[in-house]
Order: C-alpha cells, then sequence, then structure tokens
C-alpha cells in the first residue's frame, strides 16, 4: 500500500500548497520527542497511521470537501525581531504554533473545547479559537481527533477552510463530565513556568526610574523635594516601605502613585495551570487595561492581557484567606492571592495595624516572602506550588512602626518614611492649587482668613487634606443654593464648622 502521508502531500501539491502548508503538521514522530499526550504536531501522522493500519481510506479522516478549501497556514507574520524592535526588547508573549509551544497537554486543551462547545452549542473552529485564546490550526487539530474519537462532528462548512463544529452524545455526556470536575471556562491556562519566566522578564526589581519619572508620578500632588527624594530611594530598592505619620496627608495617595514612577505595562495571563488546577490571575475589578499595545494583537497570544503595572490595595478587611488561593464552591477553579496579583507592581497594606488578622500572623505569613522574594501556595489538592513574590509592598499606617512589629521585621522593610504634616507656606500653597483646579473663586484673603481664623487661633493642625475636603464642602453648598463658585467667609466658617464638628476638642485633626 502506497505511503498514506505521500498522498496527503500529492493531495496538497495539486491545489497548490507545499507540504509544509499543512495546518495538520506530518513530521515525522522519530524526530522530535513530544510530551504525553500531546498530539497537536504530529496529528497527519497518527491520524493517517491509524486509517492506514485498519484498511481504511487515510484521506477520510480529513474533511470531504478539502479540495473546495484553501488551507489556513499557521505562520508568524511579523519576525520576532521586528516584535522586540517594536517593544524596546520587553516581554510579549506571541502566540504559539503547537501545543507543545504553549506548554500544554492534549487534554487540557480538547476538555476546555468539548465544555465551550457544551455552552455554544454549535459554533466555528475559528471562534472556538478565539475563545480559547489559541492559533486556530493548533485548535483545528484537536478538534480533528475529537471527531475521530466521535466525540465531535461537522455540522457544516464555513469560510475559510473552516467548518462549523457540534459535539455528539458521547462529546455532550463527556463535557458535563468535564464541566462537575471543573467548570471553567475562558481561555486556555498558561503553565505556571511560563508565568514565572514572564515575572523574572518584567520584575521591577532592576528597574531604576529617573527622578524626573518619580516626580511625574506624584505631579498631581503637592509633594515636598525631601519627601520625593526619600520616596526614590525606596522605590529604587524595589523591596518595600513603612509610610506613617498622621492621617489626612496622603500617605494612600503617595502609595496609589508610586507605580506609575515604572511608567511601563506588563503582560499577565488570564489564567495559569498548576498541579493539574486552575487559578484565575486576571481581575478586572484590580487590573487595569492597558490602553495601546505596541504590537499586532494576531501575533500575541489570546491567553494573555496587557494591564497597567498594578497597585494592589488591602485595608482593615483582609484576611489570612486572601493570602492563599481561594476556591470558588464547587467550581473546581481557584483565585490568585492579592499578593500574586500585585506581582511586578505594588502592594499596598493599607492602615496597617487594623487588620482582621493579628500582626503576628500577617508578618510570620511573609517573613520568608520577603527575605526570598518567592512565596508558597497552598492548592486544593494540598499540593503547594512556589510563585514569585515580586512587588514592592508598601506598608501605611498612622501608628509608629516600631510599636507595630518587632526588630527582625523591620530590618526586612529597607525604608521607613514618615509623611509629615505640611508647612504654613505648604498648607497655603495647596489651598491655591485645589481652588484653581475646582474652578472656584477664591481670594487670597480669603486664604489667610481660613489660616489665621481656624489654624492659628483655634490651634488647629495643618493636614494635607483639609484643602480638598473644605473646598468639597463649599461646593456642595454652593451647588444646592445654586450659587457661583465663590469662596466667602461665610462659606468657609460653614464648612469648618462641619468638617471638624466631631473633632472640635482635639485641634490637633
Amino acid at each position: 500500500m502506497a505511503d498514506p502521508m505521500t498522498e496527503i502531500d500529492e493531495l496538497l501539491r495539486s491545489l497548490g500548497f507545499s507540504a509544509g502548508d499543512n495546518a495538520v503538521h506530518t513530521t515525522d514522530k522519530s524526530s522530535e520527542q513530544r510530551p504525553a499526550g500531546d498530539h497537536s504536531s504530529e496529528q497527519g501522522t497518527l491520524l493517517a497511521e491509524r486509517h492506514s493500519s485498519s484498511g481504511m481510506d487515510p484521506l477520510a479522516a480529513f474533511p470531504q470537501d478539502i479540495t473546495r478549501q484553501p488551507i489556513i497556514k499557521s505562520k508568524l507574520e511579523t519576525p520576532r525581531e521586528e516584535i522586540a524592535k517594536r517593544t524596546n526588547g520587553r516581554f510579549v508573549p506571541i502566540a504559539s504554533d503547537s501545543l507543545e509551544e504553549a506548554g500544554l497537554h492534549f487534554t487540557e486543551l480538547s476538555d476546555l473545547l468539548m465544555k465551550s462547545l457544551a455552552l455554544r452549542g454549535i459554533e466555528s473552529g475559528y471562534n472556538i479559537a478565539r475563545a480559547v485564546g489559541m492559533k486556530f490550526p493548533v485548535v483545528e487539530g484537536v478538534l480533528r481527533q475529537l471527531k475521530t474519537d466521535r466525540l465531535v462532528s461537522y455540522r457544516n462548512s464555513a469560510t475559510g477552510g473552516d467548518y462549523l463544529y457540534e459535539l455528539t452524545d458521547q462529546g455532550r455526556e463527556r463535557a458535563r463530565i468535564l464541566s462537575e470536575q471543573n467548570s471553567y471556562l475562558g481561555t486556555a491556562p498558561v503553565p505556571l513556568t511560563q508565568y514565572v519566566e514572564s515575572v523574572q522578564a518584567q520584575s521591577i526589581e532592576g528597574r531604576k526610574p529617573p527622578l524626573a519619572s518619580i516626580r511625574a508620578a506624584f505631579g498631581d500632588l503637592q509633594v515636598e523635594d525631601r519627601l520625593v527624594s526619600n520616596l526614590g530611594r525606596a522605590i529604587h530598592s524595589g523591596r518595600g516601605m513603612f509610610l506613617y505619620g498622621p492621617a489626612g496627608n496622603g500617605k494612600t495617595s503617595l502609595a496609589e502613585r508610586i507605580t506609575k514612577s515604572f511608567g511601563d505595562t506588563i503582560w499577565i495571563p488570564r489564567a495559569i495551570t498548576a498541579a493539574g488546577e486552575i487559578i484565575r490571575l486576571f481581575d478586572p475589578n484590580r487590573h487595569k487595561l492597558a490602553a495601546t499595545s505596541p504590537v499586532d494583537q494576531e501575533v500575541v497570544d489570546g491567553r494573555w492581557v496587557q494591564i497597567e503595572r498594578p497597585t494592589i490595595i488591602a485595608g482593615g478587611e483582609l484576611r489570612m484567606e486572601n493570602l492563599e488561593v481561594t476556591y470558588i464552591r464547587r467550581t473546581g477553579v481557584g483565585e490568585a492571592p492579592l499578593q500574586m496579583k500585585a506581582n511586578c507592581g505594588t502592594l499596598l497594606i493599607d492602615d496597617f495595624g487594623r487588620q482582621r488578622m493579628s500582626i503576628d500572623e500577617l508578618l510570620n505569613r511573609w517573613i520568608v516572602p520577603l527575605e526570598e522574594r518567592f512565596d508558597y501556595l497552598h492548592l486544593e489538592s494540598g499540593r503547594s506550588i512556589q510563585v514569585p513574590f515580586d512587588e514592592l509592598i508598601i506598608f501605611s499606617t498612622n501608628l509608629q512602626p516600631k510599636d507595630l512589629v518587632d526588630e527582625a521585621f523591620l530590618r526586612r522593610i529597607p525604608y521607613k518614611i514618615e509623611v509629615q504634616n505640611p508647612t504654613e507656606s505648604e498648607f497655603r500653597s495647596l489651598f491655591r492649587t485645589v481652588a484653581d483646579q475646582g474652578g472656584f473663586e477664591c481670594s487670597v484673603e480669603m486664604i489667610e482668613y481660613t489660616i489665621d481664623v481656624h489654624y492659628r487661633r483655634a490651634g488647629r493642625t495643618f493636614r494635607f487634606c483639609h484643602p480638598r475636603d473644605l473646598l468639597r464642602q463649599i461646593e456642595n453648598s454652593c451647588s444646592l443654593h445654586e450659587r457661583a463658585k465663590i469662596v466667602t467667609q461665610a462659606e468657609i466658617d460653614e464648612a469648618v464648622a462641619n468638617y471638624f464638628a466631631i473633632m472640635c476638642d482635639d485641634h490637633s485633626a
């Protein structure tokens, strides 16, 4: 009997295609070792051998109207060198041409495809590929194997050499069982090893933003040079800092802007797979999508998403379970902990010392990650995985750090930066800036009146938040009474009375 692969190649050549253009690769199995269960790049050989040994026509495994449909090629249209040039050598996840490149086993993708088809009913191969974030030829090879296994059938042909697919009865039963075990639907997960490599490539450690970039990050705040310099040193360390001082002086606002000083974006997987489990990483409530990308989306791995470097904030609601993989009940899907979502960015523990977990619990949990720059997470199966702990961690507190933690932990947070109250001059300048930005008509006399009457005579301490908060009170009053936004003595007196009502006995507020 003639070599079945020769027959296939001859058919392709008669249609004007070279053998290398075949969407289903036909490389010799003996020439390359593949992971167990990975049938993607040798699908043509497997199908041909199966039908050859059974005496069937080897072409029967392929769509019957192959002579009328063009083969969709799997080629990287933009060279990797060009992509590196466009992105200044930054990490960019390139779409994989095979399951092996994607780091997935055959069953990991085939199970996801069957669950996707169970939800969609009838769908084209191209749309299925887009839904799972993989190249169409890779998905097509898996769908053909599922058809051979009588789990999927062709409903009809579609444009561009594609087909409409649907599950068979056997496939629907299989998808039901799979969904009961793990209900994950979405893009195919990225293996943990590839995620670790991406964090290493995009790490904040070693990044030294210039002083100008650091100043620009705080451009909308009134920050003195001394504080900018101290913050800059901590940012260059890439390790962590305590921000401490009286409430109302912008510690949280400073922490939120620190990440901006790095000035670029990163790529993260929507989900990762580790030890046979799927963990969601991308969180639309905490991660902000990048506005634009320098790379054509067609060449980017659809399993990844480009975001601004993250700033993850945890306040008094923080609990120990937030620092571990959490599982949605009866779904088999895990949610990445906060510190993992903060990788390559900033993790802010706001109002440190007032969490629902004890300080000792938190410190003991993070002693090793802060020292070694990696963390251990426990999975539902009982296994543990090692993941990067690559973030600038900031503890913001109104208390003195030495009153909260012991010396051993303080050594692991190299910078303790006090955010002090503004001077009278800084307060005056800030009041003017906030008034101008808010569209208020505010004379110099009204600012001096505020300082003299409600601060000097009252013995009240200046806070950075006061100009903003007092002017908001005036704005609300003007809006209610349909008056122009003019700052008057009466408006100031009323705003101060409302704002400091419960703090009138403590003029340090």
